[in-house]
């Protein structure tokens, strides 16, 4: 592991992020977009990603799961509305 703290930008709902770690979860991509998320837990988000790593362009992050973070990659977050 290098001493030298590599960041990522990533971009969620069109706003530019660095992220300084190599995944990303559910949980703090959400926040990056809806800053008291963790106040609200019971409003679930639908979070879609592109122009992720090569095996898996693009998909969906479903709570509780996490995902490898690249240079440039694109993130959407919207509310689905409450359970």
């Amino acid at each position: 592991m290098s001493e030298e703290q590599k960041t990522v930008t990533i971009v969620v709902e069109g706003t530019p992020h660095e992220w300084p770690k190599d995944e990303i979860s559910y949980v703090e991509l959400v926040t990056l977009e809806v800053p008291d998320y963790p106040q609200h837990p019971d409003i679930t988000y639908s979070v879609k990603y592109k122009r992720g790593h090569g095996n898996k362009p693009e998909g969906i992050l479903s709570p509780g799961s996490t995902v490898k973070v690249k240079e440039g990659m694109t993130f959407n977050v919207s509310e689905t509305g409450q359970s």
